[in-house]
């Protein structure tokens, strides 16, 4: 299943960070800790090279807590700072702490020369519906950021004073031209690419596969079903679709609406948390990049 979604407004994006990264201090990249991998845009490693991340593990409150101190651990060095964050439950002390801790040795130069640092100024990047707005109408107690539950939402730059000590400028979400196809059907599954592109049928047999490769128990606690391993992936959909009435006339199976059904459940959390990649199925390409 090949998926790509790349809209023109987001190359302009890529090329609009570019020039206002003089502006701030360090970036503050938020990625989907449900897919820690596919939800980090590789054109960020040469675009922001020279400045210091923050790495926000957002909606944490729907992915795997074990994995989440995984993939931190695996993240962080001197330069990028990773913390787990969950948008219903606000913490600006936090992630202001954390941005004083990642720019202490800037913060240390300037008071060396008797000077005293303004509020620190952050870019906030990362690809749609990875929950940026979310995120920092969560810290800033306003609704400063439009959001929604599908990609695109957020389509100019902002910028929000969060907190005295630090600023922030929002930018839109954006992908990249080509991905692989386990990272194109990570992206689907979240719903970080439109659905109105592709076949969402199909994307949920996907997810279904996928999860019952992951903990098959996922699916049986939420549907009631046992002993999933020995069906096929439509075989448990037909199943779903049984227990959840997406019956058309005659008692045909509703793909349509129980393809839905799965899918919206799935991004909601209602299946349990659930992180769909692991920090050691990338080790070599982790290995590779340092």
């Amino acid at each position: 299943m090949n998926i790509n979604w790349y809209p023109g407004h987001m190359k302009k994006t890529i090329e609009d960070i570019e020039k206002k990264l003089k502006l701030v201090d360090f970036v503050i990249e938020i990625i989907d800790s449900r897919i820690p991998y596919s939800s980090r845009n590789p054109l960020f490693d040469e675009l922001l090279k020279n400045k210091k991340r923050l790495l926000i593990f957002n909606k944490s409150d729907l992915s795997d807590p074990k994995l989440n101190e995984e993939w931190m651990k695996k993240l962080t060095d001197e330069n990028n700072f990773a913390i787990s964050y969950n948008a219903t439950k606000p913490n600006v002390n936090i992630v202001v702490k954390k941005a004083e801790d990642l720019m202490s040795e800037e913060i240390k130069k300037y008071e060396e020369k008797g000077l005293k640092k303004g509020p620190l100024r952050a870019m906030i990047v990362g690809i749609p519906n990875s929950g940026k707005s979310t995120f920092i109408n969560s810290i800033s107690g306003t609704k400063s950021a439009k959001t929604g539950n599908r990609p695109g939402v957020t389509k100019t730059n902002q910028w929000i004073k969060i907190h005295p000590k630090l600023h922030l400028l929002d930018t839109p979400g954006v992908l990249w031209p080509k991905f692989e196809e386990n990272v194109g059907l990570n992206l689907a599954f979240t719903g970080a690419i439109k659905d109105k592109i592709m076949d969402r049928e199909t994307l949920a047999l996907k997810l279904i596969e996928k999860l019952v490769k992951i903990d098959s128990t996922l699916i049986e606690n939420r549907y009631n079903l046992k002993d999933i391993k020995e069906l096929s992936s439509i075989e448990i959909m037909d199943e779903i679709g049984k227990r959840r009435g997406a019956l058309m006339r005659g008692g045909f199976i509703d793909y349509e609406k129980v393809s839905g059904i799965i899918l919206d459940e799935f991004r909601k959390g209602l299946m349990g948390k659930v992180t769909l990649e692991g920090p050691n199925e990338f080790w070599k390409i982790w290995r590779w990049l340092l």
